[in-house]
């Protein structure tokens, strides 16, 4: 096993990455790129099954990005994996750059679907993980949520589907940030309880701090042992996590760094440095 220092530096360096190829695009997605980056870490460093030299690799794990906007996470665990050359992370929102402001997968390896479209990540991941098992292939599929995205009815849908067809090799997790680009979830469309509501629809649910790796990862661990019935992570996570300035605001929700913004940033991460 990775040990838990190791996860951390590899957040610690998603965030750096997030930070400069967001403010190099000079648009994109800052807050909720940052408060997913210790989920995402976790997942690719630690949990996942998967082979940058050979991503079709049939039994690979497979992660699918709901909340598409925050391409900058994916495309920056991605190149740190080796995908491909991190120097392709300065491309990001560029004119034919396979770094789009979406992921996409027929651009850039590594991407299992294209997303962006809000609400349709969860059917698609249970689409894959039931095809895994009537295959018989021994993989599991991760789906990261937004929670302003599970107020889309479509979330509810593929909650049922889940649950109905015991979907056990599918773990989705919720980047509960607490913020849309609107302000509060629970102003814009009050989502709570979310816990309780994935238990009444059939969920194994697990609650966790989205910032703690031994939380994240036992978590992880835990939802690998249910049979029987999908597990819902709710990750409970700060909105711009990693950087005071953005911590919290709504406003960094859509919002690229300047750079002023970007010094402070790298300073508090570690002045860039890996």
């Amino acid at each position: 096993m990775r040990d838990i220092s190791f996860l951390k530096e590899k957040a610690r360096e998603l965030r750096i990455e997030i930070v400069k190829m967001l403010a190099q695009a000079g648009s994109g997605h800052t807050g909720g790129s940052l408060s997913a980056a210790d989920i995402v870490a976790a997942l690719y460093f630690y949990k996942m099954k998967h082979d940058p030299k050979n991503p079709q690799w049939i039994e690979r794990d497979r992660f699918v990005l709901s909340k598409g906007h925050a391409a900058p996470v994916l495309y920056a665990v991605l190149s740190l994996c080796g995908y491909f050359d991190r120097a392709l992370l300065s491309t990001l929102r560029k004119l034919n750059s396979p770094l789009q402001g979406h992921p996409c997968c027929k651009s850039l390896p590594g991407v299992e679907v294209s997303t962006g479209s809000l609400g349709q990540g969860l059917s698609v991941a249970n689409g894959m993980a039931l095809g895994l098992k009537l295959s018989g292939i021994p993989s599991r599929v991760y789906c990261l949520l937004g929670d302003g995205e599970i107020q889309e009815g479509q979330i509810w849908e593929a909650a049922m589907t889940a649950a109905h067809y015991k979907i056990d090799n599918l773990c989705a997790i919720i980047d509960h940030n607490n913020l849309q680009i609107d302000g509060y979830c629970t102003d814009v469309m009050n989502i709570e309880p979310i816990e309780e509501k994935f238990k009444a629809f059939g969920w194994n649910v697990l609650s966790i701090d989205g910032h703690n790796m031994e939380e994240i990862v036992g978590a992880l661990n835990e939802a690998e042992k249910i049979k029987g019935m999908p597990t819902m992570i709710v990750a409970n996570t700060i909105k711009g996590k990693g950087v005071s300035i953005f911590e919290g605001k709504a406003k960094y929700h859509g919002v690229a760094p300047t750079q002023e913004e970007l010094e402070i940033a790298l300073k508090e991460l570690g002045n860039g440095k890996n």
